[in-house]
């Protein structure tokens, strides 16, 4: 077959599919524009409602407010990239955080030095779940939902707990909530961190072989294995990265509540797979983009802002928010399905 021949097969095939077939094809390719177009239409929505919802204070506001659960959601987007899910999150983030706030406020180490440990402690956390589900083989959802549990006791155990307010910490650990005037805005150093953040891992989710290797683990392991790639490394290395993630998103953290609480962050579970459902990532591996997640959790927050500001319910915000996540995986079987 000629390549002419070949351009004009693939040309038909293309007729032949339906307006709603190539949005299929389109979502397929690019799994965050379905996102893109909530939050538009979201942010649009709810400027009509309230005007207020507009005003740079308070896009400000819900730009400082998505910083952690969008930093958080970068760890969980690399686990259920990999067909896992992550349900300790919070409990590490929870750990890591008053670790290196009691180790600075209480046993006098120095600042750069207890986050480090706090950030590395959260590594640990993350090898130690991969670790679980790749030398033990135990699914991803056992071993988080118990690392959940152990971590959680360990951070109660560890501080007591007890709170620890801006004034008692360093300002090393209080700088990711540090504001400044871009334009009409006002954002946070923590803010900036986790847009890094994304920048780093999207880089090499998409132009580095790892990158490769964690789509093509998340789509088939064992094809990715007879491959040549070695599935179980670059398994524990996602847990490693997701790990390390979510010890900065602990810093962060820190900054944006003004303290160093075990209570901080209690629904960082649902809210960081929350935000990957809806920015299009697929729960059954190998399909997504970290701009979705980004996405996601700003659409999250924007919900929680809006229906706040209209002066909703918190049960009808819930509500709200539960109904987009079971439209976003409908969304998802539904683009799975795309046939050439």
């Amino acid at each position: 077959m000629t390549a002419g021949t070949s351009a004009a097969a693939a040309e038909l095939a293309r007729r032949r599919h339906s307006p709603l077939q190539r949005v299929q094809h389109l979502l397929h390719g690019y799994p965050w524009i379905s996102p893109l177009v909530i939050l538009v239409l979201t942010m649009v929505v709810f400027t009509f409602v309230n005007p207020r919802f507009a005003n740079p204070a308070a896009l400000s506001l819900l730009i400082q407010q998505t910083a952690v659960v969008a930093c958080l959601a970068i760890g969980q987007t690399l686990i259920i990239l990999t067909a896992g899910i992550d349900l300790s999150v919070g409990a590490i983030v929870i750990l890591s955080m008053m670790v290196m706030a009691k180790l600075a406020a209480e046993n006098g180490v120095p600042a750069p030095l207890a986050l480090l440990i706090g950030i590395a402690l959260g590594v640990a956390a993350g090898a130690l779940n991969g670790l679980l589900v790749t030398r033990v083989n135990l699914p991803p959802f056992i071993v988080t939902l118990g690392t959940l549990s152990i971590f959680t006791a360990i951070a109660l155990l560890y501080s007591g707990s007890k709170s620890f307010q801006n004034n008692e910490l360093p300002d090393l650990l209080n700088w990711t909530g540090t504001s400044f005037p871009v334009g009409p805005f006002r954002l946070t150093v923590g803010v900036v961190i986790v847009l890094v953040l994304y920048a780093v891992v999207g880089f090499a989710l998409s132009q580095t072989a790892w990158g490769q290797h964690v789509y093509a683990v998340g789509d088939d392991p064992e094809a990715a294995r007879l491959s040549g790639i070695a599935s179980k490394r670059v398994l524990l290395s996602v847990y490693v990265v997701a790990g390390l993630v979510y010890g900065i998103g602990a810093w962060v953290l820190i900054g944006r509540a003004g303290a160093a609480s075990p209570n901080a962050i209690t629904d960082a579970n649902l809210q960081s797979i929350t935000a990957v459902v809806i920015g299009g990532t697929s729960l059954f591996g190998g399909r997504g983009r970290l701009v979705g997640t980004l996405i996601g959790a700003l659409i999250v927050q924007a919900f929680y802002v809006g229906l706040s500001l209209a002066r909703v319910d918190q049960q009808y915000r819930l509500l709200a928010v539960g109904v987009l996540v079971i439209v976003a995986v409908a969304i998802d079987q539904w683009i799975r399905k795309v046939k050439s």
